[in-house]
């Protein structure tokens, strides 16, 4: 299974978009919200901790909104981004000749824009930290802080024709408790409670760009956020190392000991880091089903018994008990939902 098809099973939280959603009911009626959110194939009576959001509902939701709510971020920030300022951004950027000069237009462009937060940037060795200044009491948005990071490291990766290495995210409010979300975005560590947001990356001073065409920009816009909204980095962590080593193992083979073989470590190191990620061998398996499931679920091609055997239950009952504990709803459900 390739880094792209990594991605595109990957889900988070349902809670890791909650901000958004609230944005959204200051520029929508209710009425307008849940068409949005209906087209997007969400459910206002989503919500719970254990709920998942796919690549595909959040892509859906975010080219649906940023047209619609003629804010380009949606109400994330004090002041609406108006239609085609993504587009002028690209066309900006993709005349860069170096990786800190497309971070330097990046910062310069929002700056003109946002009246709640400046952007900074600083040069030091091989690293350019990206920071958030907050003007006056500018209120922490947690999916509005985290979307102009991923904005800036897509369109940096974008330039650079590759997923540019990130040493550091850190964010200026409390750790939530969906933070191993924060994984599946960002290809690096993560910390909470900062002084300030900031986003940390590895390059090379002398190292230029790609030339971009006029076609490649096009392309960029019509797929936002689709290309850069999640990691396709899988060594940043423990977890998603063995995520990678699950993918591309049998169920029935797939254990502890080969995931710390691969990874040349022993068990217990294993186990060990991966407690300080906040989470276990098991954890991660059952995390890489519900995904495979819920993506299988919802394309409406297979039964549910099929399903159950390419995520390794010997039975369709065990799979129905498990990713009702695992997401809160059943396996009928998922396969309902509107495509």
């Amino acid at each position: 299974m390739t880094a792209a098809s990594l991605t595109t099973l990957s889900t988070v939280s349902y809670p890791f978009i909650s901000d958004w959603l609230v944005a959204l009911r200051a520029l929508c009626t209710d009425e307008q919200l849940a068409s949005l959110l209906e087209r997007s194939h969400l459910s206002m009576g989503q919500g719970q901790s254990n709920d998942r959001v796919t690549l595909d509902q959040i892509v859906g939701l975010y080219q649906r909104a940023a047209v619609e709510t003629g804010d380009e971020m949606m109400g994330l920030w004090s002041r609406p981004v108006r239609p085609r300022a993504l587009q002028h951004l690209l066309t900006s950027v993709r005349e860069a000749t170096s990786l800190s000069s497309v971070l330097y237009r990046f910062s310069t462009f929002w700056n003109l824009l946002l009246d709640d937060y400046q952007l900074d940037l600083t040069e030091t060795d091989d690293l350019l930290t990206l920071t958030l200044h907050p003007q006056g009491g500018a209120q922490i948005q947690r999916f509005g802080h985290m979307l102009i990071l991923k904005l800036a490291h897509g369109l940096i990766s974008w330039m650079a024709g590759h997923e540019v290495p990130v040493k550091h995210v850190g964010f200026a409010f409390a750790r939530p408790n969906f933070d191993q979300d924060y994984a599946i975005i960002f290809p690096a560590p993560v910390s909470f409670g900062r002084k300030e947001t900031s986003l940390t990356l590895r390059v090379n001073k002398i190292s230029r760009v790609q030339v971009r065409s006029r076609a490649d920009l096009d392309e960029f816009l019509q797929n936002a956020p689709r290309d850069w909204i999640f990691t396709r980095s899988r060594e940043h962590t423990q977890s998603l190392r063995v995520r990678t080593y699950l993918s591309q193992t049998g169920w029935e083979s797939a254990n502890l000991a080969g995931a710390a073989d691969a990874m040349n470590i022993t068990p217990r190191t294993l186990i060990r880091r991966l407690k300080d990620d906040g989470t276990s061998f098991q954890a991660i398996k059952d995390g890489l089903r519900r995904d495979i499931a819920i993506r299988s679920l919802r394309a409406g091609l297979k039964s549910i018994e099929e399903i159950a055997q390419d995520v390794g239950f010997s039975s369709a009952a065990n799979f129905h008990r498990a990713f009702q504990r695992w997401t809160g709803s059943t396996p009928s459900h998922y396969r309902s939902a509107p495509n």
